[in-house]
C-alpha cells in the first residue's frame, strides 16, 4: 500500500494517533480488512486514527479532516467492529495487560524502623529487621475480583434515537450510562438505557456483560444507595456476590469523598475528556455504549505506551 504509506507519512500527526508502539499491540486485536478486487488493502492503522480523532474532538462524521480517512470506509469498520464485539474484546484484552502491569502497592508504608541507621563507625550499612521491613509490591491477576457500579445521566440532541427518558433525580432528559469498574478504575463493562431507568435495574443489564465464564475471580460489587433495589439483590445472590452500598453519612452537605465509590467518578471524569461524551450524540444505544469504550481503549492505549 504505497500511497497509503505515503498518505499516512506526509500529513501532520495529529495528538490522537496511536503510536508506533501502540499500534502493534492493536494490530494483533484487529480483524483483518476487508479485501476489495483491483484495490489496495484499507489502512486500519488509519481507520483507527480516524475513529479516535472523531471520539476525542467530538466532530461529526460529515467534518472530519480530509487527511484521515474517508467517512465512508471508516464508519463501516466502526459499525463492523461493533456488530461483531470486536471493541469489546480490545477492551478486555487491555484491560488485563494494564492490571498485569501494573503491581500492587501495600495499603500503607511501614514506617522508618527503630535504630535502622548505621553507626557513624559502621563499615556496612544496618539492615532492618526482617519483620520491619516495608512489605513488597505483589503482582495483579488479569481479572478483577471487586467491581464499582455508579450511572451518568447525559442529554441526547435533537437528532433524537431510540430509548430517550428523563431522570427526575438529576433532572436531565436523555439517556444514562452505567458502567462497571474495577479498582483501578478501568472499563469492565458499560450498558447505556433510557435516563429513566433505575440504577438497580442497569446494573443488573451489567453483571450479564459480566459472566462467571469471562470474570471467574468476581466476588463482590459495589454501588451508592441507589443500588439497594430487589432486582439487583436477587441477582447478586444468584451469583454468589456480595453487594456493598456506599451512602453518604447521615446529615453530609456537598461533595463527600467515599471509600471505593471515588474510582468510579473518576473514571467517568477520565472518559469525560472525550467531547464525544459531552452529550450522547449516537442514534442508538448500541453506538453510545462503544463511544465510551472507545474512550476507555484510548486511556488503556497511553498507559501501556511508554510515552
Amino acid at each position: 500500500m504505497p500511497e497509503q504509506a505515503n498518505r499516512y507519512q506526509k500529513r501532520s500527526r495529529y495528538k490522537t494517533d496511536v503510536t508506533d508502539e501502540q499500534w502493534e499491540m492493536m494490530r494483533e486485536l484487529i480483524p483483518a480488512a476487508t479485501a476489495k478486487r483491483g484495490r489496495e488493502p484499507t489502512d486500519l492503522r488509519e481507520v483507527l486514527n480516524t475513529i479516535l480523532y472523531q471520539t476525542h474532538t467530538g466532530c461529526q462524521w460529515d467534518m472530519l479532516p480530509h487527511d484521515l480517512m474517508a467517512k465512508s470506509t471508516t464508519y463501516d469498520y466502526y459499525k463492523a467492529w461493533q456488530q461483531s464485539g470486536v471493541w469489546q474484546r480490545i477492551l478486555d484484552v487491555l484491560r488485563g495487560k494494564v492490571r498485569l502491569a501494573t503491581p500492587r502497592k501495600p495499603a500503607e508504608e511501614a514506617k522508618d524502623p527503630v535504630g535502622e541507621q548505621p553507626h557513624e563507625n559502621a563499615k556496612e550499612p544496618v539492615e532492618p529487621p526482617v519483620d520491619k521491613m516495608p512489605p513488597l509490591e505483589t503482582a495483579r491477576e488479569e481479572t478483577p475480583s471487586f467491581a464499582i457500579l455508579d450511572s451518568q445521566s447525559v442529554k441526547t440532541t435533537e437528532v433524537g434515537g431510540e430509548q430517550r427518558g428523563y431522570d427526575g433525580g438529576k433532572k436531565v432528559k436523555g439517556r444514562k450510562r452505567h458502567i462497571a469498574v474495577d479498582s483501578l478504575g478501568l472499563l469492565m463493562a458499560v450498558v447505556v438505557t433510557a435516563a429513566n431507568v433505575s440504577d438497580g435495574k442497569g446494573a443488573c443489564r451489567l453483571l450479564d456483560q459480566m459472566p462467571e465464564e469471562k470474570f471467574p475471580r468476581l466476588k463482590g460489587i459495589c454501588g451508592d444507595g441507589r443500588y439497594n433495589e430487589k432486582c439487583l439483590v436477587a441477582h447478586t445472590r444468584q451469583r454468589n456476590l456480595t453487594l456493598e452500598v456506599k451512602s453518604r453519612p447521615p446529615g453530609s452537605k456537598g461533595f463527600v469523598l467515599l471509600k471505593k465509590r471515588w474510582i468510579v467518578e473518576r473514571t467517568f471524569a477520565w472518559i469525560g475528556f472525550n467531547r464525544r461524551l459531552s452529550k450522547d450524540y449516537e442514534r442508538t444505544v448500541a453506538s453510545s455504549e462503544t463511544r465510551v469504550r472507545i474512550a476507555a481503549i484510548g486511556m488503556m492505549l497511553r498507559r501501556l505506551s511508554s510515552k
